[in-house]
């Protein structure tokens, strides 16, 4: 813990100084911020004794991401601090935008004015993940591929993954899973596959790959994984990678949390309880001997994105920071 405040600060300090160096030479009419941490805000504070706008884009939810990491109690003393830190940067910001409904009113309910705290998804962009570019492809004869991407660390529930795939493997000849990604997690991940003699059926890709190397993964794969473990902290976000499948046209199977049960019913994935292997293996089980499942799930989470594509939720995020601009007279810079 004090490793990262001494990380956040010097980087505050840093961050300070060059906005403002910068804002010196260009006098920007906006400066928006991207946590973690909240207070990064404060880094904009010179720009904005100069009349700049200031937003906040708040990411992630600094409170229960710091209490789900350090595994402290959400009402002890080091919380609270954190909490009216998230608070003071709310005030500070001048407009300030979140990823979900259930985010924007945690912030609300710990104090932030509603008027000032909107909502943008954190939508994939498809000019990068573009379905046209790189179309499903179909099932091979027998085979039957899975894919987890991102990240690889506990908390996205590789384990219950692999665990899934060792209950399966038998009555799935040639069922395997790709793991593309990097992170704290691959070494107990290759433990766990050898554990379970699973090593053979899951692959990692050890490090990052280039993005048209996993792009045609994802078309390759049959199905997409996202075991993320269930928290306070994922109760109100979203999972990109949730995105990225929906957007490349792949049946997810995912982890039932609060703010995507908000968005996505269970008619759009295979949700599944947090680390339970055997609720995933049912799913996997389901896909494998129904194609037409997964293709009803892809259709009805095509349909339910519809409202959260990035060309809409970009629509929404313009619209708030030219209602910011309004007043400002032209000819300066924008950050």
């Amino acid at each position: 813990g004090s490793s990262y405040l001494v990380r956040y600060s010097l980087f505050l300090a840093a961050a300070t100084l060059l906005c403002s160096l910068l804002h010196a030479r260009r006098r920007y009419d906006l400066v928006q911020v991207h946590s973690l941490p909240d207070v990064l805000v404060f880094a904009a504070v010179i720009p904005k004794l100069f009349g700049a706008q200031v937003v906040l884009d708040l990411h992630e939810m600094m409170v229960e991401f710091f209490c789900a990491k350090f595994q402290v109690r959400p009402d002890g003393l080091r919380a609270r601090f954190v909490a009216a830190a998230e608070q003071a940067s709310i005030r500070f910001a001048d407009f300030a935008f979140t990823c979900t409904n259930e985010m924007r009113e945690a912030f609300i309910a710990r104090g932030a004015d509603p008027e000032k705290l909107g909502v943008v998804l954190n939508a994939s962009e498809e000019d990068v993940f573009d379905v046209e570019h790189y179309p499903p492809r179909g099932r091979s004869d027998g085979e039957f591929v899975l894919i987890c991407h991102g990240s690889v660390e506990e908390r996205y529930g590789i384990d219950t993954a692999i665990r899934a795939v060792g209950l399966v493997r038998d009555e799935i000849p040639r069922l395997r899973m790709e793991v593309y990604g990097s992170g704290s997690y691959v070494e107990e991940g290759r433990r766990l596959t050898r554990e379970l003699g699973v090593e053979d059926r899951v692959r990692f890709s050890d490090a990052w790959v280039p993005m048209p190397e996993l792009l045609e993964a994802i078309a390759d794969a049959d199905a997409g994984v996202v075991a993320i473990k269930q928290d306070p902290f994922r109760d109100l976000t979203h999972c990109n990678k949730m995105y990225d499948l929906v957007t490349m046209r792949r049946p997810v199977l995912i982890t039932r949390t609060r703010s995507v049960q908000a968005y996505f019913d269970e008619t759009c994935f295979e949700y599944f309880d947090s680390d339970d292997a055997s609720e995933l293996a049912a799913g996997i089980r389901r896909l494998y001997e129904k194609p037409e499942h997964g293709e009803a799930l892809v259709a009805r989470a095509t349909e339910a994105l519809e409202p959260y594509r990035w060309p809409r939720q970009r629509e929404i995020y313009q619209s708030y920071i030219e209602r910011l601009l309004e007043p400002s007279e032209g000819g300066a810079a924008a950050a």
